[in-house]
């Protein structure tokens, strides 16, 4: 009778740990990607990239040129390549899910210190929000925004090199 209850005991403590680190595991990195709302549509959770011609797309899409407006709008300098389906999603991403405060790349940047390795979504957006950043940096009007802007760069491309590496 006493090696049940301390069995049970055990079983509930262990649960109560299972789910606290559940909980903490999965904490979003991007919380606005759990639902976007585009006109009449609803998007759970959207990403761009699925498969290798995906990679090679967004990596065409960067090297033509994107620009992120200051009124959140986000545009591709291709016309043939903004006019793809799939670039509507690197839209939705761009303008929806990626943090474009300076206050919520840090929390960012502290939630990806405490995170383990990313998910491949989390890693497309910290990704975006790098080439953010560094849009960000070329923009800047001030020596000061310029520091803060170029220290979040940085920051960003430590967590994306770790998470590649596994290494600090």
């Amino acid at each position: 009778m006493m090696l049940s209850w301390r069995m049970l005991l055990i079983g509930l403590f262990y649960c109560c740990i299972k789910t606290g680190a559940t909980q903490y595991q999965s904490k979003a990195l991007f919380p606005a990607a759990s639902r976007i709302q585009r006109g009449v549509a609803t998007m759970v959770n959207p990403t761009f990239h699925n498969s290798f011609d995906d990679v090679h797309l967004l990596f065409e899409i960067l090297l033509a040129g994107i620009h992120f407006e200051a009124s959140g709008e986000f545009s591709v300098r291709d016309a043939e390549l903004a006019s793809l389906r799939k670039t509507q999603n690197l839209e939705v991403i761009c303008e929806d899910i990626i943090p474009r405060k300076l206050t919520d790349i840090f929390t960012l940047i502290s939630d990806l210190s405490n995170h383990g390795h990313m998910h491949q979504d989390d890693f497309e957006r910290t990704l975006l929000t790098l080439v953010y950043t560094a849009q960000q940096v070329v923009n800047s009007s001030t020596e000061q925004q310029r520091d803060v802007w170029a220290e979040s760069f940085v920051s960003l491309y430590k967590a994306i090199k770790q998470d590649l590496t596994g290494t600090n």
